[in-house]
């Protein structure tokens, strides 16, 4: 059932997407859907927790395993993209705080505030082994984040990049960074006018 919901509020969108809707694509009554849940932000809450449920979990089996601080930030990187690009991600990112209730919201929070936590862990874990480079943790594990939250806004099964490929590509792009070689550092506040 929660999947269902998660595919169906991704093609219909959260706000559009009835509990009639659901049962309807379930082919089942709406008083069975009542049955199993109070209503539809706890179908969203269950599609968030999923979603949140399988990176955390990643996060853990990398926690304990094998490996410096950059190879299980890429890994947990390529779970993460993972999870944005199905239907449980595409909720994780079109649900504001706003469209929640407030107690609902709070539980969201936390849940996300873990996973932050572990990629900061991850990156500082690096930077201690020496497989990263000293960086501010937390502003790290926001930029990585964020990005990988933007999958879930525009990916599409199907079109010319696999999920491996767009995963590979990402971690590429903040292992390498953008630049060409060894740069001036740009003063904090300020760019090159040069």
């Amino acid at each position: 059932m929660i999947a269902a919901a998660a595919r169906a509020f991704r093609r219909r969108g959260v706000h559009a997407t009835t509990l009639d809707d659901i049962a309807a694509f379930l082919n089942v009554t709406k008083p069975t859907i009542y049955y199993y849940v109070a209503g539809k932000e706890q179908l969203i809450f269950e599609c968030f927790r999923i979603g949140i449920g399988r990176i955390a979990a990643a996060m853990d089996e990398l926690a304990d395993g094998a490996g410096c601080g950059r190879e299980k930030l890429a890994a947990i990187a390529r779970r993460y993209a993972e999870v944005m690009a199905s239907d449980f991600g595409w909720c994780m990112v079109r649900v504001e705080d706003h469209d929640l209730s407030a107690p609902v919201a709070r539980r969201l929070k936390t849940m996300k505030s873990a996973i932050d936590q572990g990629l900061r862990r991850f990156i500082s874990e690096g930077i201690e082994d020496g497989s990263l480079r000293e960086c501010d943790p937390k502003m790290a594990a926001f930029a990585l984040a964020g990005a990988l939250n933007g999958i879930g806004h525009w990916y599409r099964a199907g079109e010319s990049l696999s999920l491996d490929e767009i995963a590979g590509r990402f971690i590429d792009l903040f292992e390498r960074g953008l630049a060409a070689g060894e740069l001036v550092p740009i003063a904090a506040g300020r760019a090159s006018t040069g």
